[in-house]
């Protein structure tokens, strides 16, 4: 019972911050234009973090891209700058988007 309530324990400890990632992801519009796992207006997010996987600035580069835009790489539709993200949000968001594998 114990070993039970322990893993339940857990795993709820590895689900809220994925969770929680998301739920910003969702209040900052990200997920208006990007699914998890399909192509919507921009790439999905496991595209992306297999593109970006085992780049050691990926973080960074992801996070300047959140705030302030860029185009070309994924095709034609520029994305545009999202000033309602802050650099910490931003950074967070990149890290979340990383882990979607």
């Amino acid at each position: 019972m114990k070993r039970a309530l322990f893993a339940l324990a857990a795993l709820a400890a590895v689900s809220v911050p994925a969770l929680a990632d998301q739920a910003l992801a969702t209040a900052k519009n990200c997920m208006a234009c990007h699914a998890i796992d399909k192509k919507l207006v921009g790439p999905a997010y496991k595209d992306v973090a297999i593109k970006y996987s085992g780049q050691k600035d990926a973080v960074d580069k992801l996070a300047a891209k959140i705030m302030k835009g860029g185009a070309g790489v994924w095709g034609p539709v520029p994305m545009p700058a999202n000033a309602q993200v802050n650099e910490a949000e931003a950074k967070k968001l990149a890290a979340w988007v990383l882990t979607q594998k």
